[in-house]
């Protein structure tokens, strides 16, 4: 069993289905609407976790039904919980629209996430002096994610950072990433008005310090790097409904295999399982797979495997 820490967000998701996306100043009649636990950070702690990994949380939550209700969500999940609630402002709450198909658009509301500080890193030392890895997100604060990459790198743990939502980044930051997962929007936000194919965003990217890095392109699977070595993953065949939560599924996975001890093939692999199935069921923490989950799917495709593109 490896020993996840994740420090990051804590949401409630309010989703509605629609056929499509409103025009400017249009109202539209969607469909069936739901409410989930979410957040980048809890969702990934909540993969982590049902992927059999011992997993802390650090986060903020309001002093609202929202915050006690994301607090017993890990609980349930048997996840330790570092999470402080704030009085006077919400919890974080993101407005989810899925459009047929399963793509999505939000828009979070950070709310108490933002009160988040370094304060919060004091207290939860223990658990990063104990932990194997560290896994990050950009839904608190850059000072918070810097930080505690910072003393997660002093302490000798692997650092992995899934760079979303979109942003720049201060080369401050990467100096003391181990693994960095973006999506190609994401990528090209970081890099700035470089290239916009995949080898030169990866070239671009490693250029700014982090050398193991991995790409997602949704159906098309994914590209990564280690060093010099460059590997291509597969997307598993499955019948996507909402891609909400599919990111954080795959990078809790590809975090808990490295800190196993895995190679990229094999964390690339199951990350993209894991990812896949999280687009089967709506919603982001009800869709997360458990291992068992992913292990069956992985025995029905074994040809879906990680492989070296350019090999000699």
């Amino acid at each position: 069993m490896s020993f996840l820490c994740v420090i990051g967000s804590l949401n409630v998701d309010l989703v509605i289905q629609a056929e499509r996306l409103p025009a400017p100043g249009e109202t539209l009649l969607g469909g069936p609407f739901a409410t989930f636990r979410g957040g980048k950070g809890a969702n990934q702690a909540v993969a982590a976790a049902r992927l059999g990994a011992a997993v802390t949380m650090i986060g903020c939550v309001g002093a609202d039904d929202f915050g006690r209700d994301l607090r017993a969500g890990l609980v349930a999940e048997r996840i330790e919980t570092r999470v402080r609630r704030v009085a006077g402002v919400s919890s974080g709450v993101a407005l989810i629209t899925v459009l047929e198909g399963g793509e999505n658009t939000i828009v979070v509301a950070p709310g108490a996430n933002a009160a988040l500080g370094i304060e919060d890193l004091d207290h939860a030392n223990a658990a990063l002096k104990k932990c194997t890895a560290v896994l990050l997100q950009l839904e608190i604060a850059d000072e918070v994610v810097t930080e505690a990459a910072r003393r997660a790198r002093a302490l000798g743990k692997l650092v992995v950072l899934n760079a979303a939502p979109a942003r720049t980044l201060d080369d401050r930051l990467l100096a003391h990433v181990d693994a960095l997962i973006v999506n190609r929007g994401e990528a090209q936000a970081i890099a700035g008005a470089g290239p916009t194919d995949d080898e030169g965003l990866l070239d671009l990217l490693q250029a700014r310090g982090v050398s193991r890095i991995v790409l997602t392109r949704s159906a098309e699977g994914a590209v990564a790097v280690d060093g010099a070595e460059t590997y291509e993953q597969a997307a598993f065949p499955v019948e996507a409904v909402d891609a909400v939560g599919a990111g954080d599924a795959f990078a809790a996975a590809f975090t808990i295999e490295l800190a196993r001890g895995h190679g990229f093939p094999t964390a690339l692999r199951v990350a993209a399982a894991a990812g896949a199935l999280a687009t089967t069921r709506p919603g982001a923490q009800p869709s997360l797979p458990r291992r068992a989950e992913v292990q069956a799917l992985l025995d029905r495709h074994p040809d879906t495997a990680s492989f070296q593109p350019h090999e000699p």
